[in-house]
């Protein structure tokens, strides 16, 4: 059997499509998660536990391995570092943020929690490879947008016509399993974005057309927003949010062809990403009796 490349995170919206881009290319594939009995994996996948703030789950998770792909996650770099380099690992790749770029000052909070993690591995004499994407497409579900629609047709938003180019958790795994399978993705510091620039008003347009429903949006005052989030996201997060809201309000985002020049196909629309997740958004339907 192969070296297996071990991701991190598993079971979350990236890490999973990180082990079925691997899997595609052929990899053999090591995943982790708190309880690793509640992923939802291939059966070809190895399951073990690993928590990036409790060092001591880390060396048996790391064992053989010699890729890793890693969330950022500040408290725990340090510990990944020291283990990942008893293990003999040689190559990380980080999901990391464009947040780093300091291009919206009002997002500062974020880019610092990624700098601890990129300026560590940075000294860590390990090989790097950082990916840097801006608005997932998926962002949408972290601020309710299933549970309103599904129940009222509804999206409550504060500035609605603020623009991103919400990249597909697919194809940032797609990039991830590229610098992962292949060689020369080391030292790379790849910025990957969605391939257009599209307002929250239309992306809710899209969710329409992939569920045959109609969809309002009502639009928030940022007060509003702060009272209807509060309970969702931390304060911090919801300052930088509400900042990157005002700063893209009618702002198209800049987009770039990355993920086409390393995976050799175009980035998915958000139309698509609506299409591949319209079961979130579509009402339950009651068990037959």
């Amino acid at each position: 059997m192969s070296t297996p490349v071990l991701v991190f995170g598993g079971g979350g919206q990236v890490g999973r499509a990180v082990v079925d881009e691997l899997l595609a290319a052929g990899a053999t594939v090591r995943a982790t998660g708190r309880d690793p009995g509640r992923l939802r994996l291939p059966s070809t996948v190895e399951k073990v536990r690993a928590d990036l703030t409790d060092p001591d789950t880390l060396p048996a998770a790391l064992a053989g391995v010699r890729k890793v792909f890693l969330y950022a996650v500040p408290h725990g770099v340090d510990n990944f570092v020291a283990a990942a380099r008893d293990a003999g690992v040689e190559h990380v790749v980080l999901l990391s943020s464009d947040t780093v770029l300091e291009r919206i000052p009002a997002r500062k909070a974020i880019a610092d929690m990624h700098k601890v993690v990129e300026a560590a591995l940075d000294a860590s004499g390990l090989a790097t490879t950082y990916l840097r994407p801006d608005n997932f497409a998926g962002n949408v579900l972290l601020w309710g947008w299933a549970e309103s629609i599904r129940a009222e047709g509804v999206v409550r938003f504060a500035y609605p016509e603020s623009h991103s180019d919400a990249i597909h958790e697919r194809d940032i795994a797609a990039v991830a399993a590229v610098a992962l399978t292949r060689p020369g993705h080391e030292g790379g510091r790849y910025l990957i974005t969605g391939p257009e620039s599209v307002t929250q008003r239309r992306q809710a347009e899209l969710i329409a057309a992939a569920i045959g429903r109609p969809v309002r949006v009502e639009e928030l005052t940022p007060e509003q927003a702060r009272q209807v989030y509060a309970t969702i996201v931390p304060e911090w997060v919801l300052d930088a949010t509400l900042g990157y809201w005002a700063a893209t309000d009618g702002v198209p985002y800049e987009v770039n062809d990355l993920v086409r020049r390393l995976t050799g196909r175009s980035a998915r629309t958000f139309a698509q990403w609506a299409r591949d997740h319209a079961d979130d958004f579509r009402p339950s339907r009651p068990n037959p009796t």
